[in-house]
């Protein structure tokens, strides 16, 4: 079994390598990677609520200029880690276009992989 520290490396490296990159080129391959089939996404976008399936999010992210096509600036930077077992939770901030995002994302090991299986999501702008 994976020590904590351990988990929270691989979580890291799941969230640059996959999460980040994939929101900020539109990459549905990269964050098919991360993003478990039946993540629900939650929160709050200008004030107004927010709640998509991962099919409605993803189809979103398909059909917008990514942020690396608008020549906006993107940062992804990753809050804290916290893993216990087969659970996990990051906090991160995206800022992208014009929002700057705080993020709780659940995480849970399934088949040896660490996947996002929730996103809460507030505009902090």
């Amino acid at each position: 079994m994976e020590t904590n520290d351990q988990s929270k490396a691989a979580i890291e490296q799941a969230l640059e390598n996959y999460y980040f990159k994939g929101i900020y080129e539109g990459n549905l391959d990269l964050l098919n990677q991360v993003m478990n089939a039946g993540t629900l996404l939650f929160g709050d976008v200008k004030g107004q609520p927010y709640a998509k399936t991962l099919d409605i999010y993803l189809d979103g992210v398909k059909n917008r200029v990514s942020p690396k096509g608008s020549g906006k600036p993107f940062n992804g930077k990753i809050i804290s880690v916290k893993a216990v077992n087969s659970i996990a939770v990051a906090e991160v901030q995206v800022k992208m276009y014009d929002f700057n995002y705080h993020e709780f994302l659940s995480f849970h090991k399934l088949g040896g992989k660490w996947l996002i299986v929730n996103k809460m999501i507030s505009d902090t702008n």
